[in-house]
């Protein structure tokens, strides 16, 4: 009997999706995630680039 029912409540559920074929949105993820990499991950990295950057100019301006 519980079969039925949840059987059933999938169905509603995913019953939607066929009255608006075509209109079904590609992902169900919030769209709150855009980013794959936070922000203090993000400064980090820039920091390291930018730092690198830096050095290697001095080190080029005092072999010279």
């Amino acid at each position: 009997m519980a079969n039925k029912q949840r059987m059933r409540l999938a169905s509603e559920k995913h019953s939607k999706n066929i009255t608006t074929r075509g209109n079904v949105p590609k992902t169900l993820k919030n769209a709150e995630d855009k980013y794959p990499v936070g922000p203090a991950l993000m400064a980090l990295f820039l920091f390291v680039v930018c730092g690198s950057a830096v050095f290697q100019i001095i080190q080029s301006i005092r072999m010279s």
